[in-house]
């Protein structure tokens, strides 16, 4: 650990004493900081231009198991003892909870792995402001009908992330994220459309170029012009990368500790059930070097672990919290905070292209809207915009129109999935191709 990482230690270590000396049977503190610099250009002119540096603390004590949180930005030894005697005082007049407590002494992540996430990127605003410029100028001259932008970004931020309990446990890592990004509208006659694309990743030299951020705007936005309506109609459809993640965030979410414990879940009692076809497989894979979704260990202090979450299409875990995993009598898989990495895959993959072939006639979605998912029944119906194809080849621009169907039924039925994984998201899944959608259009 560098300097000023091990100033941090020493601050989480004077706010645990200070909690014990004020009667907490256990608690835990983690720190955050951040500092950045982005830039927005928009129409040729610098639009923002925001440093920021941000620090926060946060505790949490138990008195048995009665439990109370506050949080400071100043680190200061007399804000951190006012900050610790709020979260007692809250604790004081909190109900008994008896799944509350710190994740088990045994489970945290006493030798950690470096996941190399720290990659500063020397870029001063003039810099920034260069390639943002560069970006939106590529967009807007790359064809006569793109008349309008909402503007190029270019961000870049670091921070550290460090946390430390009562069982001795204390442990950081610092990280860093770099975008760059660029939104245009396009005009045909009377239609109009917007569409962005961005790049983003750890490593400022993993970055694809500025111009080539503003090229793919340009088309993505010219290609939707002039968008028709279906009519309603069953339908095969493909989702494309950016869209298919989401389909996989409806199912962690529905294989989350909160949702099963609540009971707010289609997927209820679902442990070693087939939920997939059998090709199927989703893997979390939480010490990628350099990964955007990486972390050493959770926001607990338990150590992450790589996993099959999905394997020949049955569903072999769930995404649990020290608390979810005791009110559901198990125990934590390393999720408090979140998954970490997860990555679909099958035993045969396809490009976009060869799917498209594959599917012959259909329709493919590349943006949904809305939020007509019900985590409970498992129904789905949003609104969706992308192309229909015939003969394997994309023939006109679709918008206006929603799919629908159920969750179990999407899973189970998906054809196929592609090669073409979007490796910026934490969850990465090429395009999903199901055999059948409700179509609602004219």
């Amino acid at each position: 650990m560098n300097e000023s990482q091990t100033q941090y230690l020493d601050v989480i270590d004077n706010a645990l004493t200070e909690a014990k000396k004020q009667g907490a049977s256990a608690a835990e503190v983690a720190i955050g900081v951040e500092t950045g610099l982005s830039v927005t250009a928009r129409l040729g002119d610098v639009e923002t231009l925001e440093y920021n540096h941000d620090k926060g603390l946060g505790i949490t004590v138990f008195m048995g198991q009665q439990k109370g949180s506050s949080s400071t930005s100043d680190f200061s030894p007399s804000a951190i003892r006012e900050a610790v005697a709020a979260a007692c005082s809250i604790a004081k007049y909190t109900a008994e909870d008896v799944y509350s407590g710190l994740a088990d002494k045994a489970l945290m992540a006493w030798d950690y792995p470096d996941l190399a996430l720290n990659y500063i990127w020397e870029l001063d605003s003039e810099h920034a402001l260069e390639l943002a410029l560069e970006c939106e100028q590529v967009a807007r001259q790359y064809d006569k009908r793109i008349t309008n932008s909402e503007g190029a970004s270019v961000a870049s931020h670091s921070g550290v992330h460090i946390y430390g309990n009562s069982h001795g446990f204390a442990g950081g890592y610092p990280t860093t994220r770099h975008s760059i990004s660029c939104s245009v509208i396009g005009q045909d006659g009377d239609t109009m459309q917007r569409d962005y694309w961005y790049t983003a990743a750890r490593n400022h030299e993993a970055l694809d170029s500025a111009k080539s951020v503003g090229e793919k705007a340009a088309q993505r936005t010219l290609a939707r012009l002039n968008g028709r309506r279906l009519p309603t109609q069953q339908a095969p459809v493909l989702f494309a990368p950016e869209t298919a993640s989401g389909l996989l965030g409806h199912f962690t979410r529905a294989i989350s500790g909160g949702s099963l414990y609540r009971k707010t879940s289609f997927l209820l009692d679902s442990l070693n059930q087939q939920l997939f076809p059998d090709w199927f497989h989703i893997e979390e894979q939480p010490h990628l070097k350099g990964a955007l979704g990486s972390a050493p260990f959770d926001s607990e202090g338990v150590i992450t672990q790589a996993r099959d979450l999905v394997k020949k299409g049955v569903l072999l875990g769930y995404i649990l919290s020290s608390y979810s995993a005791r009110r559901l009598g198990m125990q934590t898989t390393g999720n408090a905070g979140g998954t970490h990495n997860l990555i679909a895959s099958g035993n045969e993959m396809k490009s976009q292209a060869e799917l498209l072939k594959m599917m012959d006639k259909g329709l493919l979605v590349t943006e949904l809207m809305g939020q007509g998912v019900n985590h409970i029944t498992g129904d789905y119906s949003r609104g969706a915009a992308g192309f229909w194809v015939e003969n394997g080849e994309i023939q006109f621009p679709v918008e206006e129109i929603t799919i629908a169907g159920n969750l179990r039924d999407m899973f189970r039925n998906i054809q196929m999935i592609g090669n073409d994984a979007d490796r910026r998201r934490n969850i990465q899944i090429g395009s999903i191709l199901l055999d059948n959608m409700a179509i609602a259009g004219q």
